[in-house]
């Protein structure tokens, strides 16, 4: 061997050349139903909190099985400052970030 790796030739161009009619047309609202709102969370898992610290820019991940222990987590989170996460449960999505916990304060 070498020590290079083999190539693999892709086939590109005959996606290229391929006429429209061979692709099914989709709307904005049906990639965004499907990438966006088709998410599944496997039935062990209650929720996945995503974290972001704003400061270091490090991004962390954290699984729970109970909602319990993820609502601690949260609260602990909306007590923290410099970070932002969203939290993912089977049924939704929630975004929280510093600047939008603010806004609500000035109501």
């Amino acid at each position: 061997m070498s020590g290079k790796k083999k190539y693999f030739p892709n086939n590109w161009q005959e996606y290229a050349q391929a006429s429209d009619d061979n692709f099914i047309p989709h709307t904005y609202e049906e990639i965004m139903s499907w990438k966006v709102a088709g998410w599944e969370l496997p039935a062990s898992v209650c929720c996945i909190i995503r974290v972001n610290d704003l400061t270091t820019k490090k991004i962390t991940e954290h699984v729970y099985q109970k909602q319990g222990a993820a609502q601690k987590k949260v609260d602990q989170l909306l007590s923290t400052p410099d970070v932002e996460f969203t939290v993912v449960d089977h049924d939704s999505i929630h975004h929280l970030s510093p600047a939008l916990l603010n806004d609500d304060e000035d109501f």
